[in-house]
């Protein structure tokens, strides 16, 4: 079968490294991929967003089957864009509709789907630049901190916390009336703050059927001890110490279960993967957000403790035959640090010489912003530069094997978060 992988990032990288694995594949191409998905498939210049270009090369190519990595196609509706056209709607689609994604999409669709079906999440109110007044008052109900979500995608900075009541209202100002986001935060989704611990959990389902994942955590900020600016992701380890098999079970029970069903009871098609945020209060589950695709840098910690072959699950989440398969889930501990480029997450130079790749033989490194030049040396081409991914017999020996690894890698300005795991 051949398949094509749409993204560019880490995520893909680890996606395409596991694909490459599974008897089931035959050529693999990825659209537009990274210098470490080039030495696995065939990339193409494709941006994420050219439908019309992603069609020609489906048929071209004979590919089968298509996994969406990143959000923005899926809420620009790329599902249902095969699914609309004659010659592409038996392909097989791994990533939910455009209705599904809003999931993702909006804050306000996810608050609205977890109130209805009872899934346990902060109080929160939804407000416009028409009635800022009504969230200033809403404000002034809450205890600090205060929390404001920009209501659609914002590239993982649309969240603000913040200790201050007038900071809060000056926050919710700018947003709705200065649009700090652009269209994003037209609406803006106030919430209860939550004070507790995070973690992520994952599944594959057909819509009807799921398979559960490994879990992960990762670490959102650029600074040691989670300080400073949120980036995509500074690092991540599976499983999560923390999540005994008690509280897994109030996961499955209260959060994944009621979520499939809620998807089938508001007639809601969804083929893909599902990303749980969760925050750990009192010993309960509740849900922060959801993600309609893997998330980043989690895949690379998730997909290396997937010892099944992940083609074979995608297959049967295409064809609806989730309820026949299992999944078999490797003991060990992964984690991994991400190198990224200095001065990330604000202004940061692109296209320095990276050396060392070669020499680390006890982790592996999925690229997650890379390219070539002419001259076949790999380069930085993004914030988030490489992921350094270990196995060990638990999260400390497992970062341990990452930490050495990054010792033989460097390029100009490379910075790193030294304390991953510093919390648990």
């Amino acid at each position: 079968m051949n398949v094509l992988i749409i993204g560019s990032g880490g995520r893909e990288h680890a996606i395409a490294w596991k694909l490459k694995q599974s008897d089931r594949l035959d050529q693999l191409f990825i659209a537009p991929g990274n210098a470490g998905t080039a030495e696995l498939g065939t990339n193409l210049p494709i941006n994420v967003s050219d439908f019309q270009k992603i069609k020609e090369t489906v048929l071209a190519q004979d590919i089968k089957l298509v996994l969406v990595g990143p959000e923005i196609p899926l809420v620009e509706g790329i599902h249902d864009f095969f699914l609309s056209d004659e010659e592409l709607k038996k392909v097989h689609v791994i990533g939910p509709q455009k209705l599904a994604a809003q999931l993702e999409g909006s804050k306000e669709f996810a608050k609205e789907f977890m109130q209805r079906h009872a899934i346990p999440t902060a109080a929160y109110k939804s407000f416009t630049k028409d009635n800022v007044k009504e969230g200033f008052d809403f404000l002034e109900s809450l205890k600090p901190p205060y929390v404001l979500k920009a209501d659609g995608l914002a590239a993982g900075k649309g969240v603000v916390i913040l200790p201050n009541l007038q900071e809060a209202k000056d926050e919710l100002t700018d947003m709705l009336t200065n649009e700090k986001f652009g269209e994003a935060s037209k609406t803006v989704v106030i919430e209860e703050f939550l004070d507790g611990i995070e973690m992520s959990c994952f599944i594959l389902t057909d819509g009807k059927n799921y398979v559960s994942l490994p879990n992960a955590k990762d670490y959102k900020r650029i600074g040691e001890g989670d300080k400073g600016l949120n980036t995509g992701g500074m690092g991540a380890i599976s499983p999560v110490p923390f999540a005994d098999e008690e509280y897994l079970q109030k996961i499955e029970e209260r959060v994944i279960k009621p979520t499939v069903l809620g998807l089938q009871k508001d007639n809601i098609s969804y083929k893909g993967f599902i990303f749980f945020g969760l925050i750990k209060v009192n010993n309960e589950p509740m849900v922060i957000e959801y993600n309609c695709r893997m998330g980043d840098p989690e895949t690379e910690v998730v997909i290396p403790r997937i010892k099944s072959d992940l083609l074979e699950l995608l297959i049967a989440t295409g064809n609806n035959d989730l309820e026949n398969m299992s999944i078999e889930i490797d003991e060990r501990s992964a984690t991994t640090v991400m190198l990224v480029s200095g001065g990330y997450p604000e202004a940061y130079e692109k296209g320095k010489i990276i050396n060392g790749i070669e020499n680390t033989l006890d982790s592996i490194v999925f690229h997650a912003g890379t390219t070539k030049n002419n001259n076949g040396e790999t380069l930085t081409n993004g914030g988030r530069v490489l992921a350094v991914t270990s196995y060990g017999n638990d999260y400390k020996e497992a970062l341990k094997a990452s930490y050495k690894s990054i010792k033989n890698i460097n390029f100009d300005k490379m910075n790193y978060r030294k304390d991953i795991g510093f919390d648990l």
